[in-house]
């Protein structure tokens, strides 16, 4: 959500003046190397990218949000939703690995398809509870 409304005042303002902002608020050294990079960094970024960067944080924002609320109040709508989003990330996972073979990659992958076939298993045996009632 941070980074949607981050990306949403670039928009409308110099990315430059907005780094510089939050350096000085947060007593940063606007010397930093990191700070200086990301000012490199935001000064490559058009505003659509911004706008797409911004929409698509807070959709996942939301996302993320209707799932904890579900999973907070045990809906099986939310369990669903679990699952649909934590396999979403395994093609780009995937595609990732294609790039660049790392081992952080291959674990995230693996953790990624283990979690999924455990929330399968879970979803199976709620409805096998769910026809047997």
């Amino acid at each position: 959500m941070v980074v949607g409304i981050g990306a949403l005042s670039l928009l409308h303002k110099d990315g430059s003046e907005v780094v510089e902002h939050w350096t000085h608020l947060l007593q940063l050294n606007m010397q930093n190397r990191w700070i200086q990079n990301l000012v490199i960094k935001l000064g490559l970024v058009d505003r659509r990218e911004l706008g797409l960067i911004a929409g698509t944080t807070f959709f996942y924002s939301a996302l993320l949000l209707t799932e904890g609320v579900g999973l907070l109040f045990e809906k099986a709508w939310a369990e669903y939703l679990t699952f649909i989003i934590t396999t979403s990330f395994i093609p780009i996972e995937v595609y990732e690995l294609m790039r660049r073979l790392t081992v952080p990659r291959i674990v995230i992958l693996a953790v990624n398809v283990l979690i999924a076939a455990y929330l399968a298993v879970r979803l199976q045996q709620r409805e096998k509870a769910k026809r047997q009632s």
